[in-house]
């Protein structure tokens, strides 16, 4: 896809992988809707909107979806579903609560940013959505059950629908990355490079990559993984 005049919504758009997925759908001329609970701080361009929206509130997303088509025009050409979090911890004394806070953000908000612009991609027979998940939703590991359950759940999610809405001329990727210096998990990411991690930046350029495969061409799946191990 060309995204020159294109309209694509990125959500968690306010720091890491998001606010990088942003500027690089900026730099290859589309409009962009940035979906997030806060701004990006001391970001602007005239072609990107920041919607206030919290992906486990279906409302919220509503309001949002509305406010991107009033505001930047009807069609919506991609959906990035990035925004998510992890919770850290052994499942005897996972509180119950930091689970369903996971599988909200992560699973369901993206079931329902999907559910929402699924209506107007069929009407215009083209679409793209990047699920992004992790190599988390690949193989399970200690201390990650919660994070790496919703992760397969992304995944497993991502490869039900490419199959639902491919005679729709929709395109579905799933994007897994590996260790990516980001604030995940609370952290805030170093003054210098981490070379043992990839750059959000990183992540951003492999999801336009997919965007950008020739018509022919789905990628429904991408692995990245640091060059670089410890």
């Amino acid at each position: 896809m060309d995204l020159s005049g294109k309209v694509a919504i990125v959500t968690g758009a306010s720091k890491g992988i998001g606010l990088a997925t942003v500027q690089a759908l900026l730099a290859r001329g589309a409009a962009v809707a940035g979906w997030a609970r806060s701004a990006p701080d001391d970001f602007t361009h005239d072609r990107f909107q920041f919607f206030e929206c919290d992906v486990q509130d279906e409302h919220s997303i509503t309001e949002a979806f509305t406010n991107t088509m009033r505001e930047l025009g009807p069609e919506i050409h991609v959906l990035v579903n990035n925004a998510g979090l992890g919770i850290m911890g052994d499942v005897d004394g996972f509180r119950t609560e930091d689970w369903k806070t996971m599988f909200d953000t992560n699973v369901l908000g993206t079931f329902l940013c999907t559910r929402a612009v699924l209506p107007q991609m069929k009407q215009q027979h083209a679409g793209h959505i990047v699920n992004v998940a992790s190599l988390a939703g690949t193989a399970g590991s200690a201390g990650m059950s919660g994070y790496c359950a919703t992760k397969f759940a992304v995944r497993g999610f991502s490869d039900s629908l490419f199959k639902e809405v491919r005679p729709d001329g929709i395109r579905v990727t799933c994007v897994m990355p590996g260790s990516v210096e980001t604030n995940f998990n609370g952290k805030e990411p170093g003054l210098t490079p981490d070379p043992h991690k990839m750059q959000p930046e990183d992540i951003a350029a492999a999801i336009v990559h997919a965007i950008e495969a020739p018509d022919t061409t789905m990628i429904s799946e991408i692995q990245l993984r640091p060059a670089n191990v410890k």
